[in-house]
This record gives C-alpha cells, sequence and structure tokens, in this order.
C-alpha cells in the first residue's frame, strides 16, 4: 500500500470517528428512532415555569422518567388534544413502565389558560401529565430556548382568536437530555417505540 493511499484511509477512519453519538460507547450502536433524534442539541435544555398550584417546575423535577414536552394551548382545535390523547394511550399501553413517562404541556396562550382550566384540561387526559403556565415574558423565553414558533391569529369577531404554534413534542431521557423531536402525526405507535427504546437507556 503507497503512502498516499495510507493516509486516504487514515482520514476516512477520524471522519467515521467524528460520527458518534455523545455519550455513546465507542462501536456501540445508536437506537434506531422514529423520531428526529437530536442527541446533543444545544437547545430546549431546561424550563422554569409555575405549574398550576404556582410551584416552579423544572425538568430536574422529573428525572427517571422520559419526560414528553408539548407546547399548546386549551382551545386549540386539534393537534394539542390528539397530541396529548397519544401520549396517554401510549403511557397506558406500557403498563407498569407508563410510570415512568411524563407529559408536560407549557401553555402559550397565558391569557386565557387560567391555572383551573390547565388543571382540567390535564386531568381529561391523564392526572399525572402536567401543565406549565408563565407571563407572557417566561413563556417566550422558553418558547426561545426550545426555538418554538407561537403567534395570535385574529379570529373572526372582535376580540377573538386562535394560536399558530410549533406542532411537535420534545423528548427527554430519564437523565434529563433532549434526545427526540417528533413531529405531529406520527401516531401512537411509533411514540411508544421510541419511548420504550428511551425507557431502557435508564
Amino acid at each position: 500500500m503507497n503512502a498516499h493511499r495510507r493516509l486516504c484511509i487514515l482520514a476516512l477512519a477520524a471522519l467515521l470517528t467524528g460520527c458518534e453519538k455523545p455519550g455513546s460507547a465507542p462501536g456501540a450502536a445508536a437506537p434506531s428512532f422514529r423520531g428526529v433524534d437530536v442527541t446533543g442539541a444545544e437547545y430546549a435544555r431546561s424550563f422554569s415555569l409555575p405549574d398550576p398550584d404556582g410551584k416552579v417546575r423544572t425538568l430536574a423535577d422529573f428525572k427517571g422518567k422520559v419526560t414528553v414536552v408539548f407546547f399548546g394551548y386549551t382551545q386549540c382545535p386539534d393537534v394539542c388534544p390528539t397530541t396529548m390523547a397519544e401520549l396517554a394511550q401510549v403511557k397506558k399501553s406500557l403498563g407498569a413502565d407508563g410510570e415512568r413517562v411524563q407529559g408536560v404541556f407549557i401553555s402559550v396562550d397565558p391569557d386565557r389558560d387560567t391555572p383551573e382550566l390547565l388543571k382540567a384540561y390535564m386531568g381529561s387526559f391523564d392526572p399525572s401529565f402536567v401543565a406549565l403556565r408563565g407571563t407572557a415574558d417566561q413563556v417566550a423565553a422558553t418558547a426561545k430556548e426550545f426555538k418554538v414558533f407561537y403567534a395570535k391569529v385574529p379570529g373572526k369577531t372582535e376580540g377573538s382568536y386562535t394560536m399558530d404554534h410549533t406542532a411537535g413534542s420534545y423528548v427527554f431521557d430519564p437523565s434529563g437530555k433532549l434526545r427526540l423531536f417528533v413531529r405531529y402525526g406520527g401516531g401512537a405507535e411509533s411514540l411508544a417505540t421510541d419511548i420504550k427504546a428511551l425507557l431502557a437507556t435508564g
């Protein structure tokens, strides 16, 4: 083998080595996810917002669980209730392991989503799911951290409006690290597969 070819092979090997996922053992096969694998992302690192009882919650509160974070609002006609219903279905389908799945709903409509309304809304899906509601500035800062888009869309009558918002969920592993972005419409079966894989990591 000539020197030029040997250098090319070494360079290729170095490039391939750089493809290891952060924190993975050398040569270990990374899990194959249905959702978008965002392991190692430098955003969506945490949140700090009050729940309906006024207690400030952070990701650290749910360590040991696979935590699924979704931004939405209670008057959302389709995306929000479908997403929360699917997550509740997944949790139930996992049996005892479902106790290690935590749903977190962050309101992008704090003007209308009162603590009482949010508590009742979560209860309609799963009583263990947590809703968070901050001030307008707190919500904006959290959305920026998660790279979430949201905006008011004026309705047909004066003072009425809907909210456009990012329709996807952020999934954290039991250690609290962001691992997946799950687009709306993937279905409960696909989400269950990914959550099972993450539960197996811790």
